[in-house]
């Protein structure tokens, strides 16, 4: 059986800004969890998820050795901070958006 929990629950995130394009790292906290995050953090997953914000491709880059994923989400922050009418204009609840609210589905027994 399998259960769905918070991205928080097996993995950390910081995120910030290039320009119109917000960048998001996301650690995965085990071996198990950087499994589980590769799978579920997809380009299409990542636009559903962020709906009409991401308004250009998304490109995940993989960081095996440190067990983590780069996220780059382009004309992502409408326009750039000197530019956008955004509240966040750097990017910055990019990361916490999504670790606190994208759901991954992990095993009955799964251990941090």
């Amino acid at each position: 059986m399998a259960k769905k929990v918070k991205l928080r629950e097996i993995a950390w995130a910081r995120s910030g800004d290039k320009g119109d394009r917000s960048n998001v790292g996301v650690m995965a906290k085990s071996p198990e969890a950087y499994e589980i995050i590769k799978k579920a953090l997809t380009p299409e997953a990542l636009k559903a998820h962020y709906k009409g914000w991401v308004k250009g491709e998304v490109q995940i880059y993989r960081m095996d050795n440190l067990m983590s994923l780069e996220l780059v989400l382009n004309n992502g922050l409408g326009g750039g901070a000197t530019r956008t009418l955004r509240f966040d204009q750097t990017g910055k609840s990019m990361g916490n958006g999504l670790i606190n609210y994208f759901m991954v589905e992990v095993p009955d027994n799964f251990k941090v």
